[in-house]
């Protein structure tokens, strides 16, 4: 598929992987409207970090009311006339409720999210990063976000499982899947276009970009 035809373009992966920087690149490249999940206007989050059983439903419920107006808001628009970048994608939402919320909760969300968002619009393609939890510890480290500071590496390692297991299965598009453990999409021009290169001979299936080994 030549880059020029996708017009609905995801960007996903575990905290701290990258998925923003690389999703507000490539929406500068393709002159696209951005999508993102700013998790800083969720009120809900840093509390959930300090005691996610106490707060795990009403972030998870945030951020699906959050995501699904975007969603819908592209539902109302010409997806057709402008490319879009999203740094989340819309079936991830839940594999966090699944990963954080206790089985009584897990239905009122399911019940909640089939109400709000119904079915999916299908991504032309999706870019997942992925990486070993020390590297996500640094990255999530340096950028210096306070509530992100009491994430611990049993959570980040459970998550890193949990979108493993997901895009084993994923199938619904495109799928590129990228060792981000060594590139940095931030200050590297030379890691950015070594995927803007592989982008285009992105076709049906999935795609790996492994530039060093883990």
């Amino acid at each position: 598929m030549p880059v020029s035809d996708f017009n609905f373009i995801v960007v996903e992966g575990p905290i701290g992987v990258g998925k923003t920087t690389l999703a507000r690149r490539l929406a500068e490249s393709f002159a696209a409207e951005l999508l993102l999940e700013e998790p800083q206007e969720n009120p809900f989050l840093a509390r959930f970090y300090e005691n996610p059983r106490a707060h795990a439903l009403s972030t998870q419920l945030y951020f699906l009311l959050q995501r699904a107006q975007q969603i819908h808001g592209l539902r109302q628009s010409d997806l057709f006339n402008r490319v879009r970048v999203a740094d989340y994608l819309m079936d991830k939402d839940r594999l966090f409720a699944e990963l954080t919320l206790e089985p009584d909760e897990l239905t009122l969300y399911q019940q909640v999210y089939s109400q709000l968002v119904g079915e999916t619009l299908r991504p032309d393609l999706v870019i997942y990063l992925q990486a070993p939890v020390s590297v996500l510890q640094e990255r999530i480290a340096s950028r210096g976000i306070g509530y992100e500071q009491n994430i611990d590496a049993q959570y980040l390692q459970r998550l890193v499982s949990a979108y493993t297991r997901f895009f084993y299965h994923y199938e619904a598009s495109p799928l590129v899947i990228i060792n981000a453990a060594s590139i940095d999409f931030a200050n590297s021009d030379e890691d950015y276009q070594l995927l803007f290169d592989k982008l285009r001979d992105v076709g049906k299936g999935r795609h790996y970009l492994n530039p060093l080994p883990f």
